[in-house]
């Protein structure tokens, strides 16, 4: 409506303060035209039916005077509205011969005021250049700048009924332009509320153009990924209260035992009492999960990188298992490769390490194989932990490392909160290491890394050996403490 507004009062300035100045200028580019033609024409054959012509077809006084100012040609087309028409003596004629002699330019024009008629004429002369050598001739036009009053009149009267109309249909297309456009985005804004009050089951499906549509698009993924987002913290926090739960649950009941029916026998009370240690290192691992992740949402991890042999690393990693193989039947062997020197957080690496293989243990198969791989590549050293569990699918691949993420099938009794594979992803990350996994459903899983090298080492060529962990009937039982 402002624009429509803006728009009928530009129309309106220019009839009633412009015109004049528009009519004037527009003329004298006539005038300047049809001198132009004459003088070019001046003294050939035809020039006096130019004359007639260029009068008649523009409402114009075309005169030829001498120097002096003395009519020789004339063409009166305006009739007794003309002022030089009753110039007898030539005096204005002459007056303006002397104005143009004294401006140095091709031509001079000037307007005039005809106080009888109240109107007021143009009047433009210039040389004809055909003539030299003879006595000096002028040209002069004269022409009324004044619009015709009746013609102004009906101009002025349709704008005001144009200006009406336009009113009115700016008023339409107004208004079902702004319910087109007002409406999705009301009902955006109600769906919105029903979101922001917690009603997850809504849908963005406002449309109407491009960009509402686009706008229902991205509100609903974020509806979706949000919802999803709490649906895992309800099950994350079900999980964590379920797995602090059962460690209390066992450290007060063998607490407990101790106290009634252990304190004095010195084998079960070391038995109760390994009970209670374990869980409250199971306890303290899941708190420190926890505040892994919280450290990583407030961007408060740092690295402590130093220069370390990842073989050694691999090595020890693999010793941790020992009791795990002996009393579960484990297959978990380590295979590596020549000896490289890497650069990293020495136990947020461990960490990872840790992660993948845990996370193989949870989801491996019937036959519990699990294997470490150290390949060295060009510039890196690449890590594998596989599996021969169930395997992913290619829907669920990419969710593998979301937050509080956990497969569904095929996960064993001991299981964590789902973080571990968050906090493996946010430390890799944090590396700038290239990480992923690779999977086929019914063979395994296969969770990588690789860390760059530091200074590679001359090493003869050999076929990597196999670093197996011994079968619990080859191995020399644990003495007890």
């Amino acid at each position: 409506m402002i624009f429509t507004i803006l728009i009928l009062a530009l129309l309106w300035v220019f009839q009633y303060f412009f015109l004049q100045n528009y009519y004037q200028s527009a003329k004298k580019r006539d005038m300047t035209l049809a001198a132009a033609r004459l003088s070019a024409n001046a003294g050939s054959g035809d020039f006096d039916s130019l004359l007639q012509e260029t009068a008649f077809k523009n409402a114009m006084n075309v005169k030829v005077v001498d120097e002096m100012g003395n009519q020789l040609t004339n063409v009166n087309n305006l009739g007794s509205f003309s002022l030089l028409a009753k110039d007898d003596y030539g005096t204005k004629q002459f007056e303006l011969i002397g104005k143009l002699e004294d401006s140095g330019k091709a031509t001079y024009s000037e307007v005039l005021s005809n106080s009888e008629f109240q109107i007021k004429e143009l009047v433009l002369i210039t040389r004809l250049t055909k003539y030299e050598g003879e006595s000096d001739r002028y040209l002069i036009i004269e022409a009324s700048i004044e619009p015709l009053y009746s013609t102004t009149k009906i101009i002025r009267e349709q704008l005001f009924y144009i200006s009406i109309i336009l009113f009115e249909l700016a008023f339409i297309v107004t208004i079902i332009i702004s319910r087109r456009l007002s409406k999705p985005i009301t009902e955006l804004t109600e769906t919105a509320k029903q979101f922001g009050s917690g009603d997850y089951d809504i849908s963005f499906t406002a449309s109407g153009y491009a960009e509402v549509d686009e706008l229902s698009s991205v509100l609903e993924d974020a509806k979706d990924e949000i919802k999803k987002v709490t649906d895992l913290r309800k099950e994350l926090i079900a999980n964590v209260s379920h797995d602090l739960r059962t460690p209390l649950t066992m450290v007060k009941a063998y607490a407990e035992m101790i106290r009634d029916l252990s304190g004095d026998n010195p084998v079960k009370r070391e038995e109760h009492l390994k009970v209670i240690i374990d869980e409250s290192d199971r306890l303290s691992n899941l708190v420190n999960d926890l505040l892994a992740i919280s450290r990583m949402e407030s961007g408060n991890m740092e690295l402590n990188k130093s220069e370390f042999s990842i073989r050694e690393k691999l090595s020890d990693c693999m010793t941790r298992y020992n009791l795990l193989v002996e009393q579960e039947g484990y297959d978990i062997a380590y295979i590596p490769d020549d000896d490289r020197t890497v650069c990293a957080d020495m136990e947020k690496i461990d960490q990872v390490i840790y992660n993948f293989i845990n996370n193989a243990i949870n989801y491996t198969g019937d036959e519990k194989v699990i294997r470490l791989v150290q390949k060295n590549k060009h510039g890196c050293v690449r890590v594998e932990v596989t599996d021969n569990g169930q395997g992913i699918s290619k829907e669920l691949l990419p969710k593998v490392f979301d937050r509080y993420y956990r497969g569904e099938k095929y996960k064993r009794d001991v299981v964590g909160t789902g973080l571990g594979l968050s906090i493996c992803k946010e430390i890799l990350k944090k590396h700038d290491f290239a990480f992923g996994v690779t999977s086929t459903e019914g063979v395994g899983s296969t969770f990588w890394f690789e860390i760059p090298t530091v200074g590679e080492k001359k090493h003869s060529k050999r076929q990597p050996k196999e670093k197996r962990t011994e079968p619990p009937e080859k191995q020399t039982p644990p003495k007890e403490k």
